[in-house]
């Protein structure tokens, strides 16, 4: 007999028009979208999208990206962060550089990911509390909480959500 695995939370009410993270898979999964994404820094539009994916995993937010020909030109620098995630591959990182404003480590992208998230090779992803706004189809986003993670919070998902100090072990 096969016992169903216990959450380390009690996932919040579901309404109308969400989804719980702790319904998304794991490991971790790519989908295209086709949502309005957008990146502002320095009061600039650093990004704009109906091209991208999103990366889902049970107590995460989801992960945006751009793919680059929608990135502005010449805004990231390539820092010296490298991580390693067991789905996804090796990701490097960026630091966002525009007129005299500067974020570190703002962006990462997957130059040789894992074969499951070859369809997002070289796409970038933004942390939304590094930058001044990002959006999904208009609404703003609230930032993943933690320095680590970069999902992207709107009315669409429920958590709680992985980030916040003694979720490590979710």
């Amino acid at each position: 007999m096969t016992r169903p695995q216990r959450l380390p939370v009690t996932p919040d009410p579901v309404r109308p028009g969400q989804e719980s993270v702790w319904d998304f898979p794991r490991p971790a999964r790519l989908e295209p979208v086709s949502f309005h994404l957008v990146v502002q820094f320095a009061g600039r539009t650093i990004a704009e999208t109906r091209r991208g994916f999103r990366a889902i995993e049970t107590s995460h937010p989801p992960s945006y990206y751009f793919p680059p020909d929608d990135v502005a030109p010449g805004i990231l620098k390539p820092s010296s962060a490298r991580t390693l995630c067991e789905w996804k591959g090796g990701a490097v990182y960026f630091d966002l550089v525009l007129e005299g404003h500067d974020a570190h480590d703002a962006a990462w992208s997957y130059p040789r990911p894992a074969p499951d998230f070859a369809p997002a090779t070289d796409y970038l992803a933004f942390y939304p509390g590094r930058v001044d706004a990002c959006f999904v189809d208009g609404e703003k986003v609230v930032p993943q909480e933690g320095s680590f993670y970069g999902g992207w919070i709107t009315s669409h998902v429920a958590g709680p959500f992985k980030g916040p100090p003694g979720t490590a072990g979710w």
